[in-house]
């Protein structure tokens, strides 16, 4: 499978690794050239310099025989701009979006982007279709924007540093997704042990952020 990512920030990095060393061809694009410098380090040619909203770069890229677009750049126009011109100009079978404000949403499904989501595990899962029972989310909450996703760096005075993700008791809804480790991304399971400096990205329910950064922090 062929995924071309545009935008070179946290998640389109963490994703591009995640399909990379799932056995996927991906090529990342970015348009801000010291970021590409920087994330080539680590994704060697999986990150290419260039403006995704153009057709030149599209078509430079090879956006024709992509079977998958993901767009997850800051600006949900350019999201919105990536993801119709994939889809309209170079027939990209499917083509998702993350999309930074829940008031856009609607207008994203209105103009035809097949699915709109904003966090690498949910990308990566809609993309190998492969979720798994225990790690299911409704998609529906999330793209109302009741389910916010939420990123807490571990301090040396965190509750949790040493704990099993099964045994911090976590609100009710809310997973972690994700462990970012010494620049590595870790899709966790109930056994991985939180460390100094770790970040953790979670998704829980609006209302109950507060309650989530307190275990994770501390009062």
């Amino acid at each position: 499978m062929y995924v071309i990512i545009a935008g070179g920030g946290k998640v389109g990095h963490y994703l591009t690794r995640a399909l990379a060393d799932a056995g996927h061809e991906v090529l990342l694009i970015e348009k801000d050239r010291a970021r590409v410098d920087y994330l080539a380090e680590d994704l060697g040619e999986a990150v290419t310099f260039g403006d995704a909203c153009e057709v030149r770069t599209m078509r430079e890229t090879g956006m024709e025989r992509a079977d998958v677009v993901v767009a997850v750049t800051g600006d949900d126009e350019d999201n919105l701009v990536i993801c119709q011109l994939s889809k309209s100009k170079f027939q990209v079978p499917r083509a998702i979006s993350k999309v930074n404000n829940p008031e856009n949403d609607g207008i994203f499904k209105a103009l035809g982007i097949d699915t709109t989501v904003s966090s690498t595990r949910i990308i990566f899962n809609l993309i190998e279709q492969q979720i798994e029972t225990d790690l299911i989310i409704p998609l529906a909450p999330l793209q109302r924007g009741n389910i916010e996703i939420v990123e807490i760096d571990l301090g040396p005075d965190s509750p949790v540093l040493g704990k099993r993700i099964g045994n911090i008791g976590l609100p009710e809804n809310a997973l972690v997704i994700s462990i970012v480790r010494e620049g590595h991304a870790i899709l966790p399971n109930i056994d991985v042990e939180f460390k100094e400096g770790d970040s953790v990205i979670a998704l829980v329910n609006a209302d109950m952020e507060p309650v989530l950064r307190g275990i994770f922090a501390g009062n």
